[in-house]
């Protein structure tokens, strides 16, 4: 597995990646997919079998969780999975780092990801939560 870093999260999360074994990582901005509208970077992330990490997760999870109009895997019936940060406005480097560290620590296998997403958000007293699902659904 290797992760692709959506622009609007911290250059740093590549780094986190990269040291946590998944050496393939790097972030849209060092790929020259920078501004990439969200179709286009998904034909990139398939083609090149990244596992997408964005906080953008309406664009990107199915519809019955999406606000989109056309979330991107709608219709992809296979792909590296998707990492969706539910981060609080104004967040900065430091809770993308934490947001990232645990959804890296919940994964065990280099396909725990095939066909799923998983999304970590903030829970009730503060308390970070993690959710996987499958996507496509069966």
């Amino acid at each position: 597995m290797k992760f692709l870093i959506d622009e609007c999260l911290s250059l740093s999360l590549a780094e986190l990646a990269i040291e946590a074994g998944y050496l393939g990582s790097a972030h849209v901005n060092y790929r020259g997919m920078r501004q990439d509208k969200d179709w286009v970077l998904m034909e990139k992330i398939l083609a090149q079998d990244w596992t997408f990490a964005t906080r953008n997760s309406d664009d990107f999870r199915p519809r019955s969780g999406s606000a989109s109009k056309a979330p991107c895997y709608l219709g992809v019936e296979l792909h590296a999975g998707l990492v969706c940060l539910n981060l609080p406005m104004n967040s900065g480097k430091a809770d993308h780092e934490l947001y990232f560290r645990v959804a890296l620590s919940v994964l065990t296998h280099p396909d725990d990801l095939t066909n799923r997403i998983l999304e970590v958000s903030q829970g009730r007293r503060g308390k970070l939560s993690v959710s996987i699902m499958e996507f496509p659904s069966a």
